[in-house]
């Protein structure tokens, strides 16, 4: 079985990445503190290159290879923010990019990708499986980056974590949890290892689409389920099918639970983010922010980081 990343990783990846990368702020708002009766800091992935977080773990992956692996070129399958975050890291090396997308993603996102100079396959997201998509390119030679389910992918997003805790000492406090949005849990599995590495103490949460919510029923079950068919969702940035094998085995040991959050929620939580932090976030990446308002994790008189994940 493939080793998880550790702290370790992260701290390389950081050494990676630095210069590279926004270091995303802290910030938070009197309104929402006042709604929630805690501390509510934000951190805002929107603000990151490509307007997300997945450049962190697309660039890492691209670093990990070896100079002829890169030179053959890359391959990978995405709704947007992943495919973004690799096309740019892939123009940064020189190297061709072939990337998978639904036909349905956001047209903004595949003419950025197209832009940053990488070749679009569109497949259809309820029928096609991805694999089989991708492999004619991978048969010629050309290296799989995954959108979460991979140790560089993973140590490259827990970089976000390093910058959460390292902030929240700055500012004099301690974090009691951390919320982040999750799909296939790349992102929650990678900042899960670098919180509870500064702070054991601190919580975190998952945060999922309501009908997508396979992160929070496999925790339930103690092994990975997938999510049932049929369903839709506003959150296209965050739709998986299932949790990843490493991902799930590092959040079933790290994670305080899951939320499910309803579409009306997460619209609700785009609109404050845009009223009271003058943010334009996703519905994906505002699930962190809905989950506040379920009742779900205990906020009264706690500090709180949100992770906003892109836009």
């Amino acid at each position: 079985m493939t080793v998880p990343p550790g702290i370790a990783d992260i701290r390389n990846a950081a050494a990676r990445l630095s210069g590279l990368i926004v270091e995303t702020p802290l910030i938070e708002s009197p309104e929402l503190n006042k709604r929630y009766g805690g501390r509510i800091l934000f951190k805002p992935e929107t603000l990151q290159r490509t307007g997300s977080f997945k450049f962190r773990g697309a660039y890492n992956k691209l670093s990990s290879l070896s100079a002829a692996e890169r030179g053959r070129g890359v391959v990978a399958f995405s709704s947007g923010n992943h495919a973004q975050g690799v096309a740019a890291s892939a123009a940064m090396f020189g190297v061709k990019a072939v990337i998978a997308m639904p036909a349905d993603a956001p047209a903004m996102k595949i003419g950025n990708v197209r832009k940053m100079g990488a070749e679009v396959v569109p497949f259809d997201r309820f029928r096609d499986d991805r694999m089989t998509v991708v492999r004619p390119w991978l048969d010629k030679g050309m290296a799989l980056v995954p959108p979460f389910d991979d140790p560089a992918i993973i140590a490259g997003q827990g970089t976000i974590g390093l910058e959460l805790m390292a902030q929240a000492r700055a500012l004099g406090v301690s974090l009691d949890a951390v919320v982040i949005p999750c799909g296939g849990g790349g992102l929650s599995s990678g900042i899960s290892v670098a919180v509870k590495d500064a702070s054991p103490d601190t919580a975190v949460w998952a945060a999922e689409p309501e009908h997508f919510d396979d992160t929070r029923r496999s925790l339930a079950k103690g092994e990975r389920v997938a999510n049932e068919p049929g369903h839709t969702s506003i959150c296209d940035a965050i739709l998986t099918a299932e949790p990843g094998a490493i991902t799930f085995e590092i959040n079933r040991k790290n994670l305080a639970g899951a939320v499910a959050v309803s579409d009306k929620a997460t619209a609700q939580a785009m609109r404050d983010a845009m009223a009271h932090l003058k943010l334009v976030v996703e519905p994906g990446g505002c699930v962190g922010l809905a989950a506040l308002s379920s009742g779900e994790i205990d906020l009264a008189g706690k500090c709180v980081a949100v992770v906003l994940s892109g836009g």
